[in-house]
């Protein structure tokens, strides 16, 4: 349970003090999404190791956490909304994949059922043919006819079975840790870096497809994020 440090500049949600915070160390913010997504700015994907890392910390945490995320950013503040425009990317990135999840989910349970109806009707077929050959071929072979259609019968019911004891729960899992990711707080904690200028090549005042905004807009941006530093 970490708070944002207090001797550097930060931006962003309010980290709540009982919170378990993921922290997260980049040159550029631009470094967290996918390199060759062209999407705007807040429908752009994580990149995919950095995803891997904030879900793989956030599985290390209680399940009943509430989580947040620091992102140690090696740059001076730049845009006075990037914090602001980080967090509702990453929250709808994991959003998105909470959808994925539980599109999933009810795929998987609409196999199971399917899987399931066909598992009774072969297994009841399997039973009945099993008793009607064992009386009319009285003796071993029957016996063992019998016995060999009622495995076959409980085989085919492994599939479903296996739905609705194992597979369903590791998924259920991970689209309620999506949610929770989607809901957390988002800050940025800023370095002294050595170059003022340095968030002019960064996202989101570079574009997804690599194209700058205007010098005029960066102008403005900048007169901005100068004001905000001398208030």
């Amino acid at each position: 349970m970490t708070n944002p440090s207090k001797d550097k500049v930060s931006a962003g949600d309010p980290i709540p003090p009982k919170c378990a915070v993921i922290e997260v160390h980049v040159g550029e913010l631009k470094q967290l999404f996918d390199a060759i997504d062209p999407s705007p700015f807040r429908d752009r994907d994580l990149d995919p190791k950095a995803e891997e890392f904030i879900v793989g910390w956030a599985k290390d945490l209680p399940r009943d956490a509430s989580l947040a995320l620091v992102v140690d950013l090696d740059r001076e503040a730049g845009l006075p909304d990037e914090a602001t425009v980080l967090r509702d990317a990453i929250h709808e990135f994991f959003r998105h994949r909470a959808q994925t999840y539980g599109q999933r989910l009810r795929e998987l349970f609409r196999v199971g059922r399917t899987s399931l109806v066909i598992g009774l009707v072969a297994l009841a077929g399997a039973i009945a043919l099993g008793d009607f050959l064992a009386t009319l071929m009285k003796g071993r072979i029957g016996e063992i006819l019998r016995e060999s259609l009622t495995i076959g019968g409980w085989v085919s019911m492994w599939r479903p079975l296996e739905v609705f004891l194992y597979d369903w729960w590791p998924i259920r899992n991970e689209a309620r840790l999506s949610n929770r990711l989607a809901a957390m707080p988002v800050r940025i904690r800023y370095a002294n870096a050595t170059s003022p200028d340095a968030w002019r090549v960064d996202w989101p005042a570079v574009s997804p497809r690599g194209e700058r905004m205007t010098e005029a807009q960066q102008g403005l941006d900048g007169a901005s994020s100068r004001a905000h530093g001398a208030s």
